[in-house]
C-alpha cells in the first residue's frame, strides 16, 4: 500500500510539471508485449505474447528532461499451473488480460547526433482491466473430480477472476530519430491482483502480480 501511495504522489508531481513544459509533442505508438505473473505457488510461468497500441505525450519541462505519459490499450496475461498432490492432479491456466494503461515517467535524454537522442525513463503506471478470457484445464484422479476438462471464464469476473485495478513501476531505454522513436522497457506490478474466493480466507490463497517486457515503435507529430 505504501508503494502504491508513493506511485500516486510521483504521478501527481509529474502532472503538475506539465504547466512548465517548454516543448510538447504527441505520438502514436505500438509494439510487442511479453508478459507473465509473479507470485506464490506459480509453476511453469510461460511468457504470454501480446501487444500494445495508443497515444503518447512527451512534455519537456527542462532541457533534455521530460514527462512522458499517454494512454495505451495493452494485452497481458500468463500461462501457469498448480499441482494438487493430495488429489494427484493439476490445474492449468491460460490467461488473456486486456488493460487500459497510463504510464507517468520522467525521461532523461542524451544528445548523440543532431536529431538523435538516447532516452532513459522510469516512473509509475496505473492500469485498469477492460476484458479478456482465461481458460482453465484440470485433471484429477478418480474420487477428486470437482472440476474436469476445460472451462472458460472472464478474466476479471467479480467472484473468481482477477481484480481489474493494477499499479506498478516501469523503466526503459529508447532512442529518438527525429520523428521516429523506439523503446525497450519493463513494467512490474506492485499490486496483488488475485481475488479471494468464497469460503477461502485471503491469507490462504496465492498472491499474483503482473510483469511485462515490451518493445515499442512510435511516430511523433
Amino acid at each position: 500500500m505504501n508503494k502504491l501511495k508513493l506511485s500516486l504522489v510521483i504521478a501527481l508531481l509529474g502532472i503538475v510539471s506539465i504547466v512548465g513544459a517548454q516543448t510538447a509533442s504527441l505520438s502514436v505508438k505500438g509494439g510487442l508485449n511479453m508478459s507473465n505473473y509473479y507470485g506464490d505457488n506459480l509453476n511453469d510461468k510461460s511468457v504470454k505474447p501480446g501487444f500494445h497500441v495508443g497515444v503518447g505525450a512527451d512534455l519537456e519541462f527542462m532541457t533534455n528532461i521530460a514527462l512522458q505519459t499517454g494512454l495505451f490499450f495493452s494485452t497481458k496475461g500468463a500461462k501457469y499451473y498448480h499441482n494438487e498432490p493430495q488429489a494427484d492432479g493439476y490445474i492449468k491456466y491460460d490467461i488473456n488480460a486486456n488493460y487500459l494503461q497510463l504510464p507517468i515517467h520522467i525521461a532523461y535524454k542524451i544528445d548523440v547526433t543532431p536529431g538523435t537522442k538516447v532516452v532513459f525513463h522510469a516512473g509509475p503506471y496505473l492500469a485498469y482491466g477492460v476484458g479478456g478470457k482465461r481458460e482453465i484445464t484440470s485433471g484429477w484422479k478418480p474420487g477428486y473430480a470437482t472440476i474436469l476438462g476445460e472451462i472458460e471464464e472472464d478474466t476479471f469476473d467479480k467472484n473468481y477472476g482477477f481484480k481489474p485495478f493494477d499499479a506498478g513501476v516501469g523503466l526503459g531505454i529508447g532512442a529518438e530519430f527525429d520523428l521516429i522513436t523506439i523503446d525497450l522497457g519493463w513494467d512490474i506490478g506492485l499490486k496483488d491482483i488475485a481475488r479471494s474466493k468464497y469460503g477461502i480466507a485471503k491469507t490462504n490463497r496465492e498472491k499474483i502480480r503482473n510483469q511485462s517486457a515490451y518493445l515499442s515503435l512510435g511516430y511523433k507529430f
